[in-house]
């Protein structure tokens, strides 16, 4: 190979590495600049993607599945509300560690004796919910206080005591109903419901 051969050669392989490194960062700049940057400009040219709300968190979501069962069943719509607040938070998928599930929380022997195919479905959990508290309602002359409490602790324990148990857990509970109950007519401004009032004669409502 000739001198002006070899010159030729080197020449295109000099333009050859100038062309390789003018595609990486020059000495003392960080190598991951042109990353951060691409992926900088990426994230702000994405629109973030709204977190979508977990189905029944908030009980707009069942008004009227709720209204229709305490109409079918006679029964308080806002002590409904707040047993299902109190329950599961309105989350139809919630379940307990024994094994209680659905939007009402019922253990699966109870809902499958009133008719429920799937506990997670909210119609038939709060149909159910609204039946077995009407039957606890039956129970205890109408009393929601003695009912509510038969529907946390067992009618036999409400039975037993003549009352609310002494149960730290169930005097909590019909106490948070009972207090979301009514935090549900002030906002809505509704009146005590007629067939409330034929339900029960303990209004307003007390742990007795």
């Amino acid at each position: 190979m000739s001198v002006a051969a070899v010159q030729t050669r080197v020449s295109q392989l000099e333009g050859m590495i100038a062309a390789a490194n003018s595609g990486f960062a020059s000495p003392g700049t960080s190598s991951t600049t042109g990353f951060n940057a691409q992926l900088t400009q990426a994230q702000g040219s994405t629109t973030p993607t709204a977190s979508v709300a977990s189905l029944g968190t908030g009980d707009s979501a069942y008004s009227d599945l709720i209204q229709a069962a305490a109409g079918k069943y006679g029964i308080d719509a806002d002590v409904l509300k707040g047993l299902i607040k109190q329950e599961s938070g309105f989350n139809p998928n919630a379940g307990s560690s024994a094994g209680a599930q659905g939007l009402t929380q019922l253990m699966p022997a109870t809902a499958a004796s009133l008719g429920v195919t799937d506990v997670h479905d909210p119609a038939q959990s709060i149909d159910a919910g609204a039946h077995y508290l009407r039957m606890q309602l039956d129970r205890f002359g109408g009393d929601y206080t003695k009912a509510l409490a038969a529907y946390n602790a067992g009618p036999g324990a409400v039975q037993r005591f003549g009352g609310v148990p002494p149960y730290a857990e169930t005097r909590n509970y019909v106490s948070k109903v009972l207090g979301y109950a009514e935090e549900f007519r002030q906002q809505s401004g509704a009146q005590q419901p007629p067939q409330a009032a034929t339900a029960t004669s303990t209004l307003p409502y007390s742990i007795t």
